[in-house]
């Protein structure tokens, strides 16, 4: 549900907010979510020269990378110009950003990737699959690719508590009505595969996993 990686046009409609509003409320939408960053930008390391934003939306996930790799410089794509010009204001001279598709842009040689809120966006596996071994092929050695986002269990009893738990984060800020829109609207446009699922296909696409972070619905995975 993430601004991120979604066409420009959809990005208010789609969160229901304005764009300026974007960063303050994201937090009330996605529970953790500072926790959840800073654990995909401590997965990156210190030592990467070039990291790749898929999705870079504003540029949050990518901030908390610079700030831990002093000597890294961001490529962030995203297909939304509007949110690109708030990262670019963000991010400054170490970023340089691209409006295209990650789905379709080519990727440069990098130390790492990462993407938080932009992977449920990919509708089907059968695209993950392509995306991520195309991550993969533009790793240098040893480079990883971190993301963030929403991987609920297998057991649907489980994810039926765990969305249940996310939905009752956003009814502190608004009342059951809009959570109740909210949720409906996300749904039209977002695909939330399963942790297992996901971390199969990150296997199947090359990669070794961990799942460095976990709460409820939510996930940071690393893959080597």
């Amino acid at each position: 549900m993430s601004a991120a990686s979604a066409p420009a046009r959809h990005v208010a409609e789609h969160l229901g907010i304005r764009l300026s509003e974007y960063d303050d409320r994201i937090r009330t939408f996605i529970p953790h979510y500072e926790e959840m960053l800073d654990a995909a930008a401590s997965a990156v390391g210190r030592g990467a020269r070039r990291v790749v934003d898929l999705g870079v939306g504003t540029g949050a996930l990518s901030a908390r990378v610079l700030t831990q790799a002093r000597g890294a410089a961001i490529v962030g794509i995203d297909e939304d110009e509007a949110i690109l010009d708030l990262a670019a204001r963000r991010l400054g001279a170490r970023a340089a950003l691209r409006c295209d598709s990650f789905l379709e842009a080519p990727f440069p040689a990098a130390d790492a990737f990462v993407a938080s809120f932009a992977l449920h966006h990919v509708r089907t596996r059968a695209s993950r699959l392509a995306l991520y071994r195309r991550v993969r092929r533009a790793l240098r050695r040893g480079g990883v690719f971190v993301a963030a986002d929403c991987h609920p269990a297998t057991d649907r009893v489980l994810a039926a508590a765990q969305m249940q738990a996310w939905r009752s984060h956003v009814r502190r800020t608004y009342s059951p009505a809009r959570t109740a829109a909210l949720f409906r609207s996300w749904a039209h446009e977002d695909t939330y595969v399963p942790l297992a699922a996901e971390t199969a296909l990150l296997v199947k696409a090359g990669f070794r996993v961990d799942i460095v972070w976990r709460r409820d619905a939510f996930a940071v995975l690393a893959a080597r």
